[in-house]
């Protein structure tokens, strides 16, 4: 059998609403609360939310996680429209440098955004490297000496 993740752990403040939010905005089903999670389907995976004081056994702070989500082009469509309905903050990159825009790195379309534990969450057409170095617009991590950031023309405004 191929090794593949099936679950892993998300802390959160109210686990039910962070997944709530998350179904909501990926046009999953709901979750499902079983035991101490509530848990979302991601294909064969899981996003198992916590609350945070169950999972450390204390009222710390949430250490910010990243999740990566690939999705179809049309996906990306409909969530890009949930995320602007909702008027919430989105980002080209990771370093929430560029504000109100997508990137269209490999080629594809990519999105990064908060989600109420301060989670990043990130939508993808493309996987990171998949247009190779012939991309229009290769991926920041694959063609790193190409044109500096501020030079390029790898994003797109709100309007997609």
């Amino acid at each position: 059998m191929a090794i593949r993740l099936n679950h892993t752990i998300v802390a959160a403040h109210d686990k039910e609403a962070s997944a709530t939010f998350l179904t909501q905005l990926l046009g999953l089903p709901a979750p499902l609360l079983l035991g101490p999670f509530a848990v979302v389907r991601v294909g064969d995976t899981s996003l198992d939310y916590m609350n945070v004081e169950d999972y450390r056994d204390t009222k710390s702070e949430i250490t910010s996680q990243h999740y990566a989500f690939l999705v179809s082009e049309s996906e990306f469509d409909e969530i890009f429209a949930r995320i602007r309905e909702r008027r919430l903050p989105y980002w080209a990159d990771p370093g929430r440098h560029e504000r109100d825009q997508i990137n269209t790195w490999d080629d594809g379309r990519g999105l990064y955004f908060d989600d109420p534990n301060g989670h990043l969450l990130e939508i993808i057409t493309r996987p990171y490297g998949s247009g190779g170095t012939t991309a229009s617009h290769p991926h920041p991590l694959i063609a790193p000496t190409l044109e500096p950031p501020e030079q390029e023309s790898r994003h797109t405004d709100q309007q997609g």
